[in-house]
């Protein structure tokens, strides 16, 4: 079996507008974030602050329209976990992959992510955002908490919790521009978010000479076809 490569179009214009507007927002919140605690002095406090606050709004609003675009597409169904095939791409990103060994699970439209890239983003999208998104807007809305009856909350807690999960996506992050250079050239997957253009695997089957066909037919397999023929089976 040979394998050549195909282009087919995997990332609709929504999605390659939603993954750099997130590049964005996520760049300057961990900027300003890392500003507001004082680990970097760039625009000055209230500047970070007030540019933290809005970016913030603007990511929690944005990522409920992609919550409704995945559920009224369909895509939905890309981020359904599967264990198949899962320990075959771990091992091939531990190692296969600096063998030269091809990708275990070749992306396809209708399955744009391996098992990994599945659980990951599922638990990106559904836990790990989510949790960010909610404790930013709680410690955004800390004057009202008494008159929503919430005022039992732990500013304290909330903030560790909020920071806690800038640093887990600063993981993801860091990781993810790494696995962008993981394509078959070192800026495939980068300019397929650009174009929406991917180069992925296709196999394609030699046929067998005819003469070596024949060979592998054997008198026996020649009778038990005629029997099956005379039988109408």
């Amino acid at each position: 079996m040979n394998i050549k490569m195909k282009n087919i179009y995997l990332y609709t214009r929504y999605e390659r507008s939603w993954h750099w507007l997130q590049m964005i927002m996520i760049f300057l919140l961990l900027i300003t974030g890392s500003e507001v605690h004082g680990v970097i002095k760039l625009l000055g406090f209230e500047s970070a602050v007030s540019i933290h606050n809005t970016v913030g709004i603007a990511w929690l609003i944005s990522f409920a329209f992609f919550v409704f675009w995945i559920f009224t597409t369909g895509e939905w169904k890309q981020y359904v976990p599967t264990t198949r095939k899962m320990l075959s791409v771990i091992r091939y990103y531990g190692y296969g992959i600096f063998k030269g060994e091809d990708h275990p699970v070749p992306k396809q439209k209708e399955a744009k992510h391996n098992p990994l890239q599945r659980i990951t983003y599922l638990t990106l999208a559904a836990l790990l955002l989510p949790a960010q998104m909610g404790t930013g807007f709680l410690y955004w809305s800390y004057n009202y908490w008494d008159a929503w009856g919430i005022g039992f909350l732990s500013l304290g807690l909330i903030a560790f919790l909020h920071t806690a999960c800038a640093f887990m996506i600063l993981q993801f992050v860091i990781i993810h521009v790494y696995m962008i250079t993981t394509g078959h050239t070192l800026f495939a997957h980068l300019k397929a978010m650009i174009t929406g253009w991917e180069a992925v695997e296709e196999s394609v089957h030699i046929e067998e000479p005819i003469s070596k066909r024949l060979k592998s037919v054997t008198p026996a397999k020649v009778g038990a076809r005629k029997r099956v023929e005379n039988t109408g089976f």
